[in-house]
């Protein structure tokens, strides 16, 4: 029954699942890392998951997994059984993670294309060596060291049924998930972990490599395996058990019973066991009932066809899985549907006078309503939840504290926030910067002088997403030592990354600013994770890229606060279109706050020149957007045109324009490289009569008037 078999298909499987199992890994080990040592559960876990990547990288042959993660596995078979005391607990959490880290690193090469050849002998010889005190440890305490964990390779798969004794015979069901894909592959997985304690293996169907069709055979009637062992029946359900698995039927056969069954393979040797089996009973045994529904049989075949088994008809799947680039793709399509939509219902030939348009109106209106649904829908599926990002901070705060000395706490709030994954891939990075900068500038090295503070010895760091008017806000903030102002604006000056101004002409959020500066650095020495002046604005420019932003706020002695504001979603905005001279614009229709006509006695100058606007008593920074970009064909007069007041974090900046055309959803499009980046503008759009309109940037043009 051995069978040649290909891992064409199987790659991605084995990328997804090791993947996900590590992370639920590094999960449970952080969040017991301050404990005192793992509970029962957590033992269970961590060996079923080590077992699962052991089996699975087996399958896919990369050996230098195989090995290290069935000798992490032979650590905790040993915690799981003897159950000693005094564990090393940090040093084994260590162990794991070195484990983690280079399972994930041969992955991250595997992924590349690469091959997968770390070379694993000095993080064998950690764990062997902390294995072997281990066990010398559970010798000390008195407890009888359990049976090895040993797996070795069989020369033959399947070995010819010689019962002893102690034979153990069983028949397994295992029932997948219906949402379960590849489950040929999970079939295989099963019968991968068994080879090492198997006598004898049969399995329906037969084909699970060589036949992808197999698969949804599995799903609708089950895995159906015939197996004869040495081990309990704890023991085999500990080897088959699959987070994919709804349910198991398990079976405890008789010699007889399992020749009977032996018989539907069309075993040769069937007859002998069957009779082996008659002449060690030593009173007649009922004869077994006919199937009753639901009971899985084989069913008969034509010749030359494989035996597949008789139950319900396949369900429905519910959920399926979805490679990301498709869903690109389908989002770029939505986005041409938004234009396309735009193009007909704004189409010139529709102002002709005297038309009738009634009937069109209203399929207009239907159209609209399903793009905008189907435009929801779509994103409602590329939206994530930030638990995976932040519990990579979990691992970067745990990582760098040990290495720097220093005792931090990492307290996480809104993990469940999600944000479309594009946004999720673009942020990794800068909060990882935020995170280190914490750790490494923010707590102080000394405890006693957080003690000295009237601080904890602990330091914290709290991590918080949450969504707010549109836009995600993920906050780092530490208790540490804050920022100095003065201390920022002397290193400032003397690397000559500001004009020699007194101390006083900054606000103190621009002061902040200075470390997201090219070059700027407050580290007089160069460690691993700071002091090389890189590092807070690679922060800006890739959160700039997408449309965000990051604010800065500290108090000495206190703490700092850095915060990331993001949108929601890179793909498609409410926007309002608007006209200055010939040209179109767009604002996000969130930074509205109010549009309004007033006289050109609402204008006020101060001495350098620079223009606001009073209304309602209150003043605010005001710009002639004609006048800004140099756009020829506008009114320029105050009364003859609109003003909006335009909100961003409190601040608020009116404009002026011409025409107020329409608001409309708008498919965000970045401006070409090829074109110099303007200050105030985010990107641009197509409207529906086929003309390019460019995008303010409303956190830049506060920005830019507050800097005045």
């Amino acid at each position: 029954m051995a069978e040649e078999f290909n891992v064409d298909g199987m790659l991605d499987m084995f990328l997804y699942e090791s993947g996900q199992l590590l992370e639920k890994l590094e999960g449970i080990i952080l969040e017991k890392q301050d404990a005192d040592c793992f509970d029962d559960a957590d033992i269970n876990e961590i060996f079923r998951i080590m077992h699962t990547i052991k089996g699975s990288s087996g399958i896919m042959m990369y050996e230098n997994i195989t090995k290290v993660t069935h000798k992490l596995e032979d650590i905790f078979y040993y915690l799981r059984e003897s159950q000693p005391e005094n564990v090393p607990h940090l040093e084994l959490v260590e162990h794991v993670l070195s484990v983690s880290d280079f399972v994930t690193g041969e992955l991250d090469k595997i992924k590349d294309g690469e091959d997968a050849d770390g070379d694993e002998s000095g993080l064998l010889a950690d764990l062997d060596e902390f294995l072997n005190r281990l066990k010398g440890e559970i010798k000390d305490q008195g407890i009888r060291l359990p049976k090895a964990n040993k797996s070795e390779e069989p020369k033959q798969f399947y070995i010819a049924p010689v019962a002893s004794e102690d034979s153990h015979f069983y028949k397994i069901v295992i029932h997948y998930r219906n949402d379960t894909m590849m489950s040929n592959i999970r079939a295989y997985s099963a019968t991968f972990a068994l080879k090492e304690i198997a006598e004898d293996l049969l399995y329906i169907p037969e084909d699970i490599m060589s036949n992808e069709e197999t698969g949804d055979i599995i799903l609708a009637e089950g895995f159906y395996m015939l197996l004869q062992t040495k081990s309990s029946k704890e023991e085999v359900l500990e080897l088959i058990d699959s987070p994919q698995a709804e349910k198991i039927d398990f079976d405890v056969l008789t010699l007889q019973e399992f020749g009977e069954e032996l018989a539907h393979f069309g075993r040769a040797d069937a007859s002998e066991i069957i009779d082996l089996g008659d002449s060690a009973k030593s009173e007649e045994k009922p004869q077994k009932s006919a199937p009753q529904p639901g009971d899985y049989v084989v069913k008969s075949k034509e010749a030359g066809k494989g035996k597949t088994l008789a139950k319900h008809q396949p369900k429905q799947q519910t959920i399926i899985s979805v490679n990301v680039e498709k869903m690109d793709s389908l989002m770029d399509l939505i986005g041409e549907l938004v234009i396309a939509e735009a193009a007909v219902l704004q189409n010139p030939d529709l102002q002709a006078p005297g038309l009738e348009l009634t009937n069109f109106q209203k399929s207009a209106g239907q159209l609209s309503k399903i793009t905008t649904e189907l435009q929801e829908v779509i994103m409602s599926m590329r939206m994530m939840p930030l638990v995976n990002v932040f519990q990579k901070m979990k691992r970067i705060v745990f990582d760098v504290s040990r290495k720097l000395g220093k005792e931090i706490e990492l307290e996480v709030i809104g993990e469940d926030t999600e944000v479309d994954k594009n946004i999720i891939e673009h942020i990794s990075d800068p909060l990882m910067h935020l995170v280190r900068n914490s750790v490494d500038h923010g707590i102080e090295t000394d405890k006693q002088e957080r003690v000295n503070a009237g601080k904890p010895e602990k330091g914290t760091i709290t991590l918080e997403a949450k969504n707010e008017s549109g836009k995600v806000y993920i906050t780092v903030r530490d208790d540490g030592k804050g920022l100095n102002k003065e201390k920022l604006y002397n290193k400032a000056l003397e690397n000559g990354l500001i004009e020699d101004r007194p101390i006083t002409d900054f606000p103190d959020s621009e002061i902040y600013r200075f470390i997201t500066l090219p070059g700027f650095s407050t580290k007089e020495e160069v460690t691993e994770y700071s002091g090389r002046g890189v590092g807070m604005d690679v922060v800006v420019k890739n959160i700039q890229s997408i449309g965000g932003r990051l604010d800065i706020d500290s108090e000495e002695g206190v703490g700092s606060e850095m915060t990331l504001v993001i949108p929601l979603t890179l793909a498609i905005i409410n926007g309002i279109v608007i006209k200055v001279g010939g040209s179109s614009f767009v604002i996000e229709t969130a930074s509205v706050k109010e549009f309004i006509r007033v006289g050109e006695d609402a204008i006020v100058q101060d001495p350098s020149g620079s223009e606001y606007i009073v209304i309602r008593d209150d003043c605010y920074p005001f710009i002639r957007l004609n006048e800004k970009y140099d756009l020829a064909g506008s009114q320029g007069a105050v009364e003859d045109g609109i003003v909006v007041i335009l909100e961003y974090e409190n601040k608020q900046v009116c404009i002026l324009i011409d025409t107020l055309l329409r608001e409309q959803e708008i498919v965000v499009k970045p401006i070409p490289s090829y074109i110099k980046k303007v200050k105030g503008l985010s990107g641009c759009t197509q409207l529906g009569d086929g003309s390019i309109a460019l995008i303010l940037d409303i956190a830049g043009l506060v920005q830019d008037e507050e800097r005045r």
